[in-house]
């Protein structure tokens, strides 16, 4: 399910202003991201997971998405409890985990897991193209936009393409296997997408030209800020510094 399935929803995240979710995705995830202790990470954790219920997105899809992201995470937890100094809490054969290698990985759990599941409240809830209407409206430079809108946009295409590459050389009976022949036609297979994915680029650059594109992102539809729009900014704003307080509480005692 792509970001568009779930921007449809009927949820106050679908129809809160774009722009005001981005801003409190970027505050809220560099708010996060600089948390040290545990209370305020687990307080961010919880956040999270109440914007998340908010957002009523399908929660199979969602599952999914977070046991992805947790994939990549729970490879830390196979190398920074044995390569962190500290005090050895158990040993695995010849290796000795140490309690801050356990705690550096227990923060970047719940950070990480913060952080994604915030943003797939409040980016998710939007379509990309309305992201990056936002982008441009908050004044964020022309040439990032334009790379973040046609690189989304691009690499479903070229997942299509090869999705059908795939297709094509199963049906001329092609069974992957250790050999060089299987390495040879994966080695063709990328080459090829590679050619694609350039000639599928030329072609939509001079089909641009023909449109009169000159290198600008045009805003023809301009976001009305709404009452809920405000407060709901306000209420991230008041969770930000409220996470931000937790933190510098324990930090100065």
């Amino acid at each position: 399910m792509t970001c568009e399935a779930f921007a449809s929803g009927s949820s106050f995240l679908h129809k809160a202003d774009p722009r005001v979710k981005v801003l409190c995705a970027f505050f809220y995830s560099l708010v996060v991201a600089c948390l040290t202790i545990m209370p305020a990470q687990l307080a961010s954790l919880l956040i999270s997971l109440l914007l998340l219920a908010s957002a009523r997105m399908p929660l199979a899809i969602v599952v999914k998405r977070i046991a992805l992201i947790n994939i990549f995470v729970m490879a830390l937890w196979l190398v920074i409890p044995f390569s962190t100094p500290g005090r050895v809490l158990f040993h695995a054969g010849p290796l000795e985990a140490s309690v801050q290698g356990i705690y550096t990985s227990l923060a970047i759990t719940l950070k990480c897991n913060a952080i994604v599941m915030a943003n797939m409240a409040l980016l998710s809830t939007s379509s990309m193209f309305l992201l990056a209407h936002s982008l441009a409206h908050l004044r964020v430079p022309s040439k990032l936009v334009q790379l973040f809108f046609f690189t989304w946009r691009y690499l479903h295409v070229l997942e299509d393409e090869h999705r059908r590459m795939m297709q094509a050389i199963k049906i001329r009976g092609f069974i992957p296997r250790t050999d060089i022949l299987t390495y040879r036609t994966y080695a063709y297979l990328v080459g090829l997408l590679f050619v694609r994915a350039y000639e599928r680029g030329d072609r939509v650059y001079k089909a641009m030209l023909c449109r009169g594109f000159n290198g600008t992102f045009w805003l023809l539809h301009h976001f009305h800020l709404h009452g809920r729009d405000v407060a709901f900014g306000l209420g991230m704003g008041g969770i930000i510094m409220a996470l931000a307080g937790i933190e510098w509480s324990y930090l100065i005692r």
